[in-house]
């Protein structure tokens, strides 16, 4: 049996696999919350969370490489900001894949919608006991 090659992954899906890791801590989300309302220096970050400032810097590092942050310096603090371009790509992606799964539903949908065939075959029929319903919920 033939085992297909692993699948290369484009630069724009390394992206989204690395802001969705970013996003799926809850200290992370909410750094990104805060910078994305104004800039922060690391310190401030770090005075607000129970761990030590490197933890906070490794957080900060993550979103940066995710592309959620940028850091700049400004004397002996590095200044924290929030990128919502980077929101928003990921907004879209996940916009692209509902409407993957609401075509499916869609899909379905229209196949419950269609006049049941009637066929002698009895593999063909329904078991018994099971009615197929309307919108309403009235039996058909």
């Amino acid at each position: 049996m033939a085992v297909d090659a692993p699948r290369v992954l484009s630069g724009s899906e390394v992206r989204a696999d690395q802001v969705f890791h970013a996003l799926a801590d809850a200290t992370r989300r909410d750094i990104v919350a805060l910078v994305l309302q104004g800039e922060h220096s690391v310190s401030d970050l770090a005075r607000r969370y129970p761990m030590s400032f490197a933890a906070v810097q490794k957080h900060v590092t993550v979103l940066e490489r995710a592309g959620l942050v940028t850091k700049r310096r400004h004397g002996r603090e590095q200044r924290v900001s929030g990128r919502v371009e980077t929101l928003r790509h990921a907004r879209g992606l996940l916009d692209r894949l509902e409407a993957v799964w609401r075509g499916r539903v869609e899909r379905i949908d229209d196949l419950l919608a269609e006049p049941a065939t009637h066929s002698t075959d009895p593999a063909a029929r329904p078991p018994a006991g099971i009615t197929r319903t309307d919108t309403e919920g009235a039996p058909t």
